[in-house]
């Protein structure tokens, strides 16, 4: 999908991925010190805002104008020390280059594409990550196709951990958890269901 049919797609609902954070990124990132984010296809901004409320500064990327607006408006209802550090970014992270070293925090959730241009998007923002600083990856895993619920139904853009560990295997970055996740999602005629995740966290070792 090109950036005019996700602002159709946007424009269509009130929010799109609803406006709490994702509940990975809350885990993996409630316990670090606040510093310096990159949301890479931030869309609306649900994690975006949930860090700036947190003291982060955050640099919220997508190619959507309508979903970075919709950011901008609910970032509205933050104190104003917490949209002073919000900074909204219109730009395709197929090509966006983020600053070497330039962020404590780089989050890369639900982006789905072809595996090479997953692999380009996913060294740039490794580059991206500072000493003692995370990357988290989070997408609809492979498996989710057959197992769970939702998400693309185009294997080509679904991956695993192990893909994600492959793409970066020369980034510099260490693993420190790479799992298969389950998360709760409404089912079939109002049941409950998993969608199943590919969740991978890296850290860039500091100098000894």
């Amino acid at each position: 999908m090109d950036s005019r049919a996700w602002d159709e797609r946007y424009a269509a609902a009130d929010l799109v991925w609803g406006g709490e954070p994702n509940r990975w990124v809350v885990r993996e990132t409630e316990g670090l010190a606040p510093g310096r984010a990159l949301d890479l296809a931030a869309g609306e901004g649900r994690n975006a805002l949930w860090l700036a409320a947190g003291g982060w500064d955050v640099i919220a990327v997508d190619f959507s104008e309508v979903a970075l607006e919709r950011g901008r408006r609910l970032a509205g209802s933050l104190p104003s020390q917490a949209r002073e550090r919000l900074d909204w970014v219109r730009a395709d992270v197929a090509s966006y280059r983020p600053g070497a070293g330039a962020f404590e925090l780089v989050l890369v959730i639900y982006l789905h594409l072809p595996a090479d241009e997953r692999r380009a998007v996913l060294r740039r923002a490794a580059r991206a990550v500072a000493p003692g600083g995370v990357l988290l990856v989070v997408g609809h895993d492979t498996v989710n196709l057959t197992e769970g619920v939702g998400g693309p139904q185009d294997a080509s853009v679904l991956f695993t951990p192990d893909d994600v560990l492959a793409d970066l295997a020369e980034s510099g970055l260490e693993p420190r958890r790479a799992e298969r996740v389950r998360r709760p999602v409404a089912g079939p005629e109002g049941g409950r269901a998993h969608a199943i995740d590919a969740l991978v966290r890296m850290e860039r070792p500091r100098p000894a």
